[in-house]
């Protein structure tokens, strides 16, 4: 009788325990040039959630979408807004590294999971790993030591190299020069939002380097791709990129992006089940081709929706709920899928083309693997 009772007494409790409703914070870049970035981390969670009848791991979910304007300042407020008055278990952000870098400690600190689709600076992969920090996307660096990688092999001589001055910038310079062994002609770093690189352009005529790399996110893909290809240097230079031709920003660039490379760990393109279904769900809905952003979204609804799922709902238990998340008991997209002991992804890596499909629309297709099953540099400085 006492077993009995003590079975039901556990039963109750941890019912009691499992939450009624779920709510999750979005952090996404909604305005100016880069709202397009935003744009598709949301438009891939919410299609996620769709899928999912509006629960994710079988509860009921709440999601507060809000914008970070590209701002760190602002990004921290509305953070904290999610933390404190919406009372959010969950934080999913965001784009850029530099919104990242406001809000990693005060969600951390507050023991609220924050899962990055897209941002993944060095700065979070070492030392400041975190036990309540994951990432659906990559370590900054991995998307650029592919590429460096690419231009060892193909015998590139000289590189030309220009990204934005920020983390991720920065990250993207190391990144490739972790391969690439070549002559860097020049490294340039320009403002964050730039509009006019016609002096980038000049110098880049002069230097006579084989190869261009860039990381130009956003507006700032579409301006240059336009500027670099009615220069006449794409007959004269490769084009070696990371998020700058891609599905965010070819609606814009079109011919002019056409045959100009970058490297992820996914493209539309790439021949899995799931990810065919995912493409042609998310083109039926919202009428454009999603690109790795809306992917690394939806993957971060999957891999909650798994954790709360294996804890039965009861969002309470933080170490249960991280074992649950560094499980990761879920089909990613991209295929092979797991968590470093810094909670960054272990993946493959590709070489991707931009093309145009019989449709006319332009996306990025897969040329060749680059790296099987890659970790990032700064998992060995992780102490968890």
């Amino acid at each position: 009788m006492k077993k009995i009772l003590g079975a039901l007494g556990a039963a109750l409790l941890a019912t009691s325990a499992q939450a009624e409703d779920l709510k999750i914070g979005l952090v996404v870049t909604l305005s100016g040039p880069p709202a397009v970035l935003g744009k598709q981390i949301e438009d891939g969670f919410k299609l996620a959630l769709e899928k999912m009848d509006g629960k994710i791991g079988g509860l009921d979910t709440e999601l507060i979408v809000v914008d970070s304007e590209l701002k760190p300042d602002v990004a921290l407020t509305r953070v904290k807004g999610l933390l404190e008055k919406d009372e959010v278990d969950f934080v999913v952000g965001s784009v850029f590294s530099n919104v990242l870098g406001a809000i990693y400690k005060p969600v951390t600190r507050s023991e609220t999971f924050l899962i990055s689709p897209n941002a993944g600076p060095s700065t979070v992969a070492g030392r400041n790993c975190s036990p309540y920090f994951f990432s659906t996307s990559y370590q900054n660096n991995q998307n650029f030591e592919a590429l460096g990688q690419h231009a060892q092999e193909q015998g590139i001589k000289s590189v030309f190299m220009m990204t934005p001055n920020y983390q991720a910038g920065r990250d993207a310079v190391e990144g490739f020069k972790k391969y690439f062994k070549g002559e860097i002609t020049d490294e340039v770093y320009t403002p964050l939002g730039h509009k006019d690189f016609s002096p980038e352009i000049a110098q880049m005529s002069t230097s006579d380097a084989e190869a261009l790399f860039t990381f130009m996110p956003g507006g700032m893909g579409v301006r240059f791709v336009k500027q670099f290809r009615e220069s006449g240097l794409a007959d004269k230079m490769k084009f070696l990129s990371a998020f700058t031709v891609d599905e965010a920003t070819l609606p814009a660039q079109k011919d002019a992006a056409l045959g100009f490379f970058g490297a992820t760990s996914w493209a539309p393109s790439l021949d899995l089940p799931q990810s065919k279904e995912f493409v042609a769900a998310f083109e039926e809905k919202y009428g454009y081709i999603p690109g790795g952003f809306a992917m690394q979204a939806y993957d971060a609804a999957q891999l909650i929706d798994s954790a709360v799922k294996a804890v039965d709902g009861n969002l309470s238990d933080k170490d249960a709920l991280r074992k649950a998340l560094e499980a990761a008991d879920f089909q990613s997209l991209r295929g092979d899928f797991s968590f470093n002991n810094n909670h960054f992804p272990i993946q493959d890596f590709y070489l991707l083309r931009v093309a145009q499909r019989e449709d006319g629309k332009y996306w990025t297709e897969i040329d060749s693997k680059i790296f099987d099953d890659y970790t990032d540099s700064f998992a060995a400085e992780c102490k968890m």
